[in-house]
């Protein structure tokens, strides 16, 4: 039986936890996950786990944040003056927002604080700085 390797693509079902047990994402109410092997369209840590795996073997594998979403950035989260959001917003904490970088790109961030003057911007990924759980299945290399 074929091992997956780097340059398959592969097609996996996974349930993502955090360290307490939380849920944060499953493929089993979907399709399964298809991807490139060594690609880089996935985190590193989750890529390397399924290297090496046969069609139908489960696995389950701890990610350290560093190979994850990295670390938590406290350069990511600004404060602005309130005037800066457009008028037609009204931003309210735990509210995610898209924003447009000076380069143009477009980001997602959330609020983290609002005051009469000042919004808080976060734009770490929500699992930035956390270790994560994944339970993989190997469905099939394509």
């Amino acid at each position: 039986m074929a091992k997956a390797k780097e340059g398959d693509t592969v097609r996996v079902h996974y349930s993502g936890f955090l360290e307490d047990g939380t849920v944060f994402d499953s493929s089993l109410e979907r399709d399964p996950l298809e991807f490139t092997i060594g690609s880089g369209m996935l985190i590193p840590g989750f890529e390397d786990a399924v290297l090496g795996m046969d069609v139908g073997e489960t696995k389950t594998v701890q990610i350290s944040s560093d190979d994850a979403y990295g670390p938590r950035r406290e350069e990511l989260v600004i404060t602005i003056s309130r005037e800066q959001i457009p008028p037609d917003i009204d931003p309210v904490t735990g509210q995610e927002l898209q924003v447009r970088t000076p380069n143009g790109m477009v980001t997602n961030v959330l609020v983290t604080d609002v005051t009469e003057d000042t919004v808080t911007l976060d734009a770490n990924h929500p699992l930035a700085g956390k270790d994560l759980i994944f339970e993989i299945k190997l469905v099939e290399i394509v």
